[in-house]
């Protein structure tokens, strides 16, 4: 008898689980993440020495996040295979790393972090990295196989969000921007893990051979699927504001750089918790529950934020707590994401889900910085991001995550909630 929230016993899966490629997705993520999260802690050194305004930084990162979520690298790693997409955007974000290391002005922000940059990282993202590993592993262990790779980019932002305030002090942003060029080489020699154009690889058994054209134009018809896609913008633009402003908030109210980066580096701390928890509560409970219940904990904590006194215990703590909500969405949206579509095609169709998450991105950075410029404030855009927590919540409750994607057998388990 199966007791209430609890799944019926699944039938063992005949795919094996791919440790090696999983543990290369994680460090991959664990330099790609880490990095993309250091760009606060640079924004007013690098603008100060330059000359610019918050917005025009700004605006060159929130480029970057845009095209760093352009699904056409997802498209060719699903086309010919994920290795040669890893390797040749590791080439380009090296280049772009090294230009900004070399800038004598800000007009080269546009071109080298924003344009180049973005293209070198949208190669490497998230997206495609757990696009590339989620086609490959059981389904029943998707989200949790998912999880431990978004740790490991949780775990590259708390190691290295600290390492850039050092460097940032010590040695000057420019050579730290040298520095972040290595790890392009290093991602490129972890692309060697993933499957090449002759590699023989088990799929996923809910890997639907049909051809793109059908996936793409069911996911347009699906409602499930465009909610979990205006949800995913939502996540974007919480966490590439954060990431960004979240350190010259703090410095700006009184707290000293280090206090910031600390308190940027638990959120980094707590999501290796937090993601791999959420993850493996979505193997078995309801993924829309689960996904409006962490939207709405962090609508609360940024209402706890600006209301209770800011102190470096309080920043450390808002860091740690919305640590343990950070990137929980990512595995859950995107195991979504392979249940309502089949895993073929998820490292394209997750990254269009992606690309709208980076939308948001691009907003919640150039917003953040535009905001301030205009107001000298960043509570406004505060209350912006609260305010699109709470339509998150509500958007997630419709979608029917246990409706099996067409050419697939019916569900042996029925999550709760």
């Amino acid at each position: 008898m199966i007791g209430p929230g609890k799944k019926k016993i699944p039938r063992a899966s005949t795919v094996p689980v791919p440790w090696a490629l999983v543990l290369a997705g994680a460090a991959i993520a664990f330099l790609v993440m880490g990095t993309r999260q250091t760009f606060g802690i640079f924004l007013t050194a690098v603008t100060d020495e330059l000359g610019s305004g918050r917005e025009a930084y700004s605006l060159a990162v929130a480029i970057l996040s845009l095209l760093m979520g352009i699904p056409v690298g997802g498209y060719l790693a699903d086309r010919f295979d994920p290795r040669r997409v890893l390797l040749g955007s590791a080439i380009i974000y090296c280049i772009a790393m090294l230009g900004v290391s070399r800038l004598a002005s800000a007009a080269g922000l546009l071109f080298f972090l924003g344009i180049l940059g973005g293209i070198g990282f949208s190669g490497v993202s998230l997206a495609l990295v757990m696009g590339a590993v989620g086609r490959l592993v059981p389904a029943e262990r998707r989200s949790s196989m998912l999880g431990v790779i978004t740790a490991g980019a949780s775990l590259g932002m708390f190691l290295t969000v600290p390492l850039a305030q050092v460097g940032r002090e010590v040695i000057g942003w420019r050579w730290s921007f040298a520095i972040i060029a290595v790890s392009g080489l290093l991602i490129a020699a972890l692309a060697f893990m993933f499957p090449g154009a002759r590699s023989k690889v088990t799929q996923s058994e809910d890997t639907i051979d049909e051809p793109f054209v059908e996936t793409l134009r069911k996911a347009r018809r699906d409602r499930s699927y465009l909610l979990l896609t205006t949800g995913f913008f939502v996540c974007g633009f919480h966490v590439s504001f954060i990431a960004i402003h979240l350190p010259a908030f703090l410095t700006d109210s009184g707290l000293s750089g280090r206090v910031a980066s600390l308190a940027l580096a638990m959120i980094g701390l707590f999501n290796i918790i937090g993601s791999p928890f959420f993850g493996r509560l979505g193997d078995t409970y309801r993924k829309r529950t689960l996904l409006s219940l962490l939207y709405g904990l962090r609508g609360v904590l940024m209402i706890a934020l600006l209301l209770v006194p800011l102190t470096p215990l309080t920043a450390i703590l808002f860091g740690a707590t919305m640590g343990l909500v950070w990137l929980g969405t990512v595995p859950l949206t995107s195991a979504t994401v392979a249940h309502l579509l089949g895993a073929r095609y998820l490292t394209t169709m997750f990254g269009v889900v992606f690309f709208s998450h980076q939308v948001g991105g691009f907003l919640g950075v150039w917003l953040g910085g535009r905001i301030f410029d205009a107001t000298g404030s960043y509570v406004p855009i505060w209350l912006i991001a609260i305010g699109l927590a709470a339509a998150a919540v509500v958007v997630h409750l419709p979608i029917q995550d246990q409706r099996q994607p067409a050419g697939m057998q019916p569900a042996t388990a029925e999550p709760k909630m």
